[in-house]
């Protein structure tokens, strides 16, 4: 397994504590023995399929406030759905008052998200929670200068042209209309960088791929290699960790979610080898983004999520 690097680790604790994560002191130890939470390794075979243990007590949900967000807070939105979400850049708005948005691909599915505590399309899962949290650490890891808040756009919507990275979870229920499809193709023909996240096993990974092979019907989805340029874009990646969910990753009772065992990241490249897609499969990235400041999350899961997520926004807007 990946051995995290002290400065690296250091730095992501910094990040956090402006959320009240890592203990007092981001250079130091996280907490004072008696209040870690420990994590017993699963280490014997006899335990697996047995009951999981009474699963702890969670904290609250974080919900910022004008000490981390230093920006404005948007005006509050009715619960959006594919055809209606559109960008919080207001209208007429031109490119450079933030250079960058943190996007959330808006898109048809059979599921459902967890939207600002209330139900949603299975793209709103972890959202807005996910997106504002991820931001306030990722500006202080890499300098970045973002909006704070959410940005939801549908796919439909001509306006995700404006935004060169967006990100979808929850892929294996989606369902794109035939509009969604021509604006995903038209998105990623003109440049622009779609990450994909928390989907699990055969029959998730057989929905996203049916979806994709409408998008790019002639090109495949393949392995990126360990030597590719996104692994060490900001942070040096060497081994691909397999993020649980907070559930999981509270219990310590083990990562994966149904028969994904093994995290891969995978892409889609155009004609000149340019990475236009990067697939997180089996794995949760936005849930170690979400849960970074809890307690009960292992730090181990959410620095690989920070370095990740670094190195895809840093890669995409560069590449």
């Amino acid at each position: 397994m990946r051995r995290l690097s002290p400065a690296s680790t250091m730095l992501v604790c910094a990040a956090l504590s402006v959320l009240g994560a890592c203990g007092n002191d981001p250079g130091g130890e996280r907490a004072s023995t008696s209040e870690r939470v420990r994590f017993e390794p699963l280490d014997r075979p006899d335990r697996i399929g047995r009951d999981r243990a009474t699963p702890r007590e969670l904290p609250p949900v974080f919900r910022p406030g004008a000490d981390v967000l230093a920006q404005e807070a948007p005006p509050a939105v009715g619960r959006p759905s594919a055809g209606t979400m559109g960008p919080r850049m207001a209208e007429g708005e031109l490119p450079g008052r933030y250079p960058f948005y943190w996007t959330r691909a808006v898109y048809s599915g059979y599921g459902r998200g967890w939207w600002g505590g209330r139900g949603g399309g299975s793209w709103a899962t972890d959202y807005p929670k996910g997106d504002r949290q991820f931001l306030v650490v990722l500006k202080r890891l890499v300098r970045l200068n973002a909006y704070d808040w959410e940005n939801a756009v549908s796919l439909a919507d001509p306006k995700i042209r404006r935004f060169p990275v967006i990100y979808a979870v929850e892929v294996g229920r989606m369902e794109l209309t035939d509009e969604e499809v021509e604006g995903l193709r038209s998105y990623l023909d003109a440049g622009g960088f779609l990450i994909v996240d928390d989907f699990w096993g055969t029959r998730e990974w057989s929905v996203f791929e049916w979806n994709m092979s409408r998008v790019f019907p002639e090109r495949s989805i393949e392995d990126i290699p360990p030597d590719h340029p996104l692994f060490s874009a900001y942070y040096d990646i060497e081994d691909i960790l397999q993020v649980p969910n907070i559930n999981n990753g509270a219990s310590g009772y083990q990562t994966h979610e149904r028969d994904g065992y093994v995290p891969y990241v995978k892409g889609i490249f155009d004609d000149e080898r340019r990475l236009m897609v990067v697939v997180n499969w089996n794995t949760d990235l936005g849930d170690a983004w979400e849960w970074a400041e809890s307690p009960y999350y292992p730090l181990e899961y959410s620095t690989f999520a920070y370095e990740m997520g670094a190195n895809m926004i840093v890669y995409g807007m560069s590449h």
